[in-house]
């Protein structure tokens, strides 16, 4: 056990700065940052520390190698209640194909109710509703390099929308994991996602009309503009993790993983979590989202990350011997912004 602790301490090495604290977050900076939040609640219930483990169809957004070793064909769908009232969902599905590799496809969504349309004039409405909302459509594809070694893809379609504008962008995953034998078959694993273009909000919404030169004869207030927009980089996150499995009998498993995240958009952190498994059938969660974020404080209640528990439990072999149903759930601490929770259903066949 000592040296799987070992191991964790390593994480803050390979994150140069992390622990010294940085001037400016850059929080807020970038587009379509509902790609950032983690999607399963077997990862959340590990505090999302799961860039290593990555064994189920979540993988598609943790690091698409992980889906290179699944043995089965597996659908899984995720919702949660998100923060401000909104709604986020998650769906995917992973095919094995021996050994062509494994293919998949996934879905992501955040969204609203309808919203009134106010002015200065109206404050109560003018009697039309506007909708916003976010999704990601994306196509997967791993590979086993060798028996420890593999590497995946993940390429997506992104698109916001509010009223009458919208914006949209291509980008890529890409994810590596290599299985050892040392320290109770310690894994390494690492990320690189949404490398991809720019987002411009462009629409009808945009269009005004108004006086270009009050002085100039013939001048009119309905004379056509455009209004121009900024383009906005994806929120591009580099991850590297390790997990371990110091703890295996034939009733029982403990696992534990820690990532070290260092993204374009906010400080670097660390996310640590563990996993207690009983006859693969009943599993128990707990962990912690930026146990450690450099320029904050740790456990600090300014921090969106914070505590996070979870547990599943699996038919096992009840359904039939090649079909197993899965349900999950964890709880998340978000600080100020309250906690979620956090619900998955998956089918593996």
């Amino acid at each position: 056990m000592k040296r799987s602790l070992l191991c964790f301490v390593t994480i803050a090495v390979l994150s140069p700065g992390l622990l010294l604290g940085q001037g400016v977050s850059k929080t807020g900076t970038v587009a379509a940052p509902f790609l950032e939040i983690p999607v399963g609640a077997s990862a959340v219930g590990m505090g999302s520390a799961f860039v290593s483990l990555a064994n189920d169809a979540t993988s598609l957004y943790w690091n698409p190698a992980g889906s290179a070793w699944l043995a089965q064909s597996e659908v899984l769908a995720m919702h949660t209640t998100w923060i401000a009232d909104t709604r986020f969902d998650y769906a995917a599905f992973v095919l094995p194909l021996e050994d062509i590799g494994t293919l998949g496809v996934n879905f992501t969504s955040l969204s609203m109710d309808d919203m009134k349309v106010t002015t200065v004039e109206k404050p109560e409405g003018t009697g039309e509703y506007f909708s916003a909302g976010d999704l990601a459509v994306g196509l997967s594809y791993a590979h086993r390099l060798t028996d420890r070694f593999t590497i995946g893809f993940n390429a997506k379609f992104i698109q916001q929308t509010i009223w009458h504008e919208s914006a949209s962008a291509f980008a890529l995953d890409v994810g590596t994991i290599f299985r050892t034998d040392l320290i109770g078959g310690l894994v390494i694993g690492a990320s690189l996602s949404n490398f991809g273009t720019p987002m411009k909000m462009s629409g009808r919404d945009a269009r005004q009309f108004g006086i270009i030169d009050a002085t100039k004869p013939g001048t009119n207030s309905q004379i056509p503009e455009d209004v121009e927009t900024d383009s906005w980089d994806l929120p591009l996150l580099f991850q590297i993790g390790v997990s371990t499995t110091p703890l295996k009998t034939d009733d029982y498993r403990v696992t534990i993983s820690a990532d070290a995240l260092h993204p374009n958009d906010d400080y670097e952190s660390i996310n640590m979590g563990g996993e207690f498994a009983f006859e693969e059938m009943v599993f128990l969660r707990g962990g912690f989202m930026s146990l450690v974020k450099g320029g904050q404080k740790p456990f600090g209640r300014d921090q969106a990350g914070g505590l996070s528990l979870g547990f599943g439990v699996s038919s096992g072999s009840f359904l039939s011997s090649t079909t197993t149903l899965k349900f999950d759930y964890a709880y998340r601490d978000m600080g100020r912004l309250s906690s979620i929770n956090v619900f998955s259903l998956s089918v593996r066949f």
